[in-house]
């Protein structure tokens, strides 16, 4: 139960040298890289499935709750993030308030979700990539798209076993060498895909808008069927559990701390910038598609926003969605290997994990052999497993890390209250409490299949803590020295 005092943290924070991370982000990139992971191909999914079997056309309605209820969290993580300007996110903030053991399960929690969601994106990106391709009669051999445990089915109704899926290894690799040379190159590299998938975005909503039928609002919020959940409000709250998950991202903008430039301003700014950014290019694009289409249109659909496309004379459009699909999944991989390399960094620093994941390269500024080596195991990951082992990337250690950050709050407010805050959350402790409620909820909503992951994710981790992390903990040599 060692605490980290804040004191500490912000002598960490405050150190300078070539063994440190280079300050080199600013307002604008923080907002970019929580875009980056935010908007993802989930938009144009989750936004379908949610209208079609909970909201209908009040699925814009549904965004706003779920908006809400990540503001709560949000507000949480960006007090913290002036008060500890230090990388690592959930996990430092814990190491703060709840003790050693905490902060290992939390930075843990959120090496598996970046970790498995790198991987599973990256497999998602080639089977895009491969849809975009056909479209102009480029084809890669099916044994070099599929993992060598899957089997494909040709064009001529024959089945071949797959070799390894190479257009996933490539992507993980080549992120990798952008964030090996620099957290600003990133940045700079993340801003221009975020413009050209924010773009797409926006070209649907502008000539999507011309071509609405009103009669597809009719009515807004179709009757409750009689089951709790589909239709009426109770499917409004419903169809916020489902696309609360598009939202979820903006946390590793706090992983990016120690590279900030005057933190205590610009984390608040990034964290909330780009969570109210997203939340009114959903709506709209949400408004959109259900005005285009009839809600019931989207029934079993994998590709909802295609049908909606559909109603506007610019066939060209589809392609563009699928690239900004493609676009997205890369800024996504991009911002996962950025957020987990940070935690790694972080632990190693504290001693928790080998040094290898804490030495900076003198050069670039950044976790080199880090991001080296989670990038390769990323990437064989990616090529060789396939993705119904790998799983949907889910959001329970997320979710789990947004309740310790609002607990970490209320801790905090009662053990310092007089800590310098560069940002204050509001309506405390209500804006906690209620952040805490509306993850559980969402934790509870899980099904188990996914707490058994993350049950047998934590005993590894935990094995891993007795057997090297409480050895070799800095805080615990320093308090028995």
């Amino acid at each position: 139960m060692l605490k980290k005092s804040l004191e500490l943290l912000r002598l960490e924070a405050a150190e300078t040298g070539s063994h440190t991370l280079k300050r080199s982000l600013n307002g604008f990139n923080l907002i970019t890289i929580g875009i980056g992971v935010i908007i993802g191909a989930g938009l144009f999914s989750l936004t379908g499935i949610a209208a079609a079997n909970h909201t209908g056309p009040a699925v814009t309605l549904s965004f706003v709750v779920a908006a809400i209820g990540c503001a709560f969290s949000a507000l949480c993580y960006a007090e913290f993030a002036s008060m500890v300007p230090v990388s690592g996110s959930a996990y430092t903030y814990a190491y703060a308030t709840m003790g050693e053991l905490f902060a290992w399960i939390i930075g843990w929690d959120l090496v598996l979700e970046y970790s498995v969601g790198a991987a599973t994106v990256a497999i998602s990106w080639s089977q895009y990539l491969v849809k975009f391709l056909a479209k102009y009669d480029l084809h890669i051999p099916a044994q070099l798209v599929t993992s060598p445990f899957e089997v494909s089915q040709l064009a001529d109704g024959t089945s071949v076993h797959g070799f390894v899926n190479v257009p996933a290894m490539l992507i993980v690799l080549a992120i990798t060498a952008v964030i090996v040379r620099g957290t600003e190159g990133s940045a700079w590299f993340n801003a221009l895909v975020v413009t050209l998938k924010v773009s797409v975005v926006l070209v649907f909503i502008a000539l999507g808008w011309q071509y609405i039928d009103p009669a597809n609002y009719q009515p807004y919020i179709p009757a409750n069927t009689g089951t709790f959940g589909e239709f009426g409000w109770s499917g409004i709250l419903r169809g916020a559990g489902v696309i609360f998950f598009v939202f979820i991202g903006f946390d590793i903008v706090a992983t990016m701390a120690q590279e900030t430039k005057n933190p205590q301003r610009n984390m608040p700014i990034g964290i909330i910038g780009s969570l109210v950014i997203c939340t009114v290019l959903f709506v709209l694009f949400g408004h959109v598609m259900t005005g285009l289409a009839n809600y019931t249109e989207f029934k079993n659909s994998a590709a909802p926003v295609a049908i909606a496309i559909e109603k506007t004379p610019y066939a060209w459009l589809s392609a563009a969605v699928i690239l900004a699909i493609i676009i997205g999944y890369t800024s996504v991989i991009l911002v996962d290997l950025l957020g987990q390399s940070r935690v790694f960094f972080s632990m190693a620093k504290d001693g928790l994990l080998p040094p290898v994941f804490g030495k900076i390269h003198p050069k670039f500024r950044t976790p080199m052999q880090s991001n080296l080596l989670l990038g390769l195991f990323i990437a064989v990951f990616a090529g060789f497993v396939p993705i119904s082992v790998v799983g949907e990337m889910t959001s329970i250690g997320t979710l789990l890390a947004f309740v310790m950050v609002c607990l970490g709050i209320l801790i905090m407010r009662k053990r310092e209250p007089d800590a310098p805050r560069g940002f204050r959350t509001p309506w405390v402790p209500v804006v906690p409490i209620l952040g805490i409620l509306t993850c559980l909820v969402m934790m509870v909503s899980l099904p188990w299949e996914t707490w058994l992951r993350l049950g047998v994710w934590l005993a590894i981790g935990l094995a891993i803590y007795y057997g090297y992390g409480k050895k070799h903990s800095k805080l615990r040599q320093a308090q028995q020295e």
